[in-house]
């Protein structure tokens, strides 16, 4: 799930947004839920006994993790308070546990089998250097996968960006923008894999998540890439920033006859091995 991240370089990286909220995240908690389940379902370590889930958010998804390696220690790992206060009704004492922390200086006690990061180093620029290091962690035969969204070059994010930019909101909200290379091409994932001594698979998918009620795209974005933006303004700005933003996302994600909007997302996966 989301959740997000960190790097070595912490003065040269913009941190992840605070005040998470759990709820409004997991409105669409199947749609999310899909791409980390995709994700694990590729990792094929047989029975690692570490575990870690970076940027684990609100627990839900984590704790499926204790169930799919039920000899494993699950570690889930997350800066935001209100997150890891949700995660805590899925903390199973000895077997999956919540721990606050930046996971761009965030380090295991020790070696580890797993190490999952899903729809979290879009957060963190630079995370080349934060996979680099996460790769050194695994033992021989040890797994890191990892899931982006790779959809920072569609409607959803372009527009954003470019009412950010705008003369209105410039002075305000430029450095909100999304950036369009927040994440790798997916070539670019398997160099710095193979780079960091590791042999990647590497693959995108695009979901077309099927969606319902009055700004369907609006509300899916609230909780994630808009959050940080509307985290700027005051609350009469807010609203005149989000009847512009809903405006273009009706123009570029109409709804169909039968009322349900379509959104493609692509997300970028990879999964890599540390030789034994």
């Amino acid at each position: 799930m989301a959740a997000d991240e960190r790097s070595t370089d912490v003065a040269a990286t913009r941190p992840r947004p605070s005040g998470w909220d759990p709820a409004a995240y997991l409105r669409y908690a199947g749609e999310r839920a899909r791409p980390f389940v995709d994700l694990v379902s590729r990792v094929g370590a047989e029975d690692p006994s570490e575990v870690v889930d970076l940027g684990c958010g609100e627990g839900t998804m984590t704790a499926t993790l204790a169930e799919r390696w039920p000899g494993a220690r699950v570690t889930g790992v997350d800066s935001s308070p209100e997150m890891l206060a949700a995660a805590a009704a899925s903390a199973v004492p000895g077997r999956v546990e919540f721990v606050r922390g930046d996971v761009r200086d965030w380090a295991p006690d020790g070696p580890v089998d797993v190490v999952l990061s899903n729809a979290v180093l879009h957060w963190v620029p630079g995370h080349e250097r934060l996979l680099t290091r996460c790769a050194g962690w695994l033992r021989p035969g040890g797994r890191l996968a990892v899931q982006v969204p790779g959809n920072f070059r569609a409607p959803t994010h372009a527009l954003l960006a470019e009412l950010c930019l705008s003369p209105r909101w410039a002075s305000r909200l430029a450095d909100a923008a999304p950036r369009p290379d927040a994440v790798l091409e997916p070539a670019g994932y398997l160099d710095v894999l193979t780079a960091a001594g590791l042999s990647p698979d590497v693959w995108e998918t695009t979901y077309l998540h099927v969606l319902s009620g009055a700004d369907p795209v609006l509300a899916w974005v609230r909780s994630t890439v808009l959050r940080p933006v509307l985290a700027l303004l005051d609350a009469d700005s807010a609203a005149e920033f989000t009847a512009q933003y809903a405006a273009a996302l009706r123009a570029a994600y109409p709804a169909r006859p039968d009322g349900t909007t379509l959104l493609p997302f692509r997300r970028v996966f990879a999964v890599a091995t540390r030789p034994s």
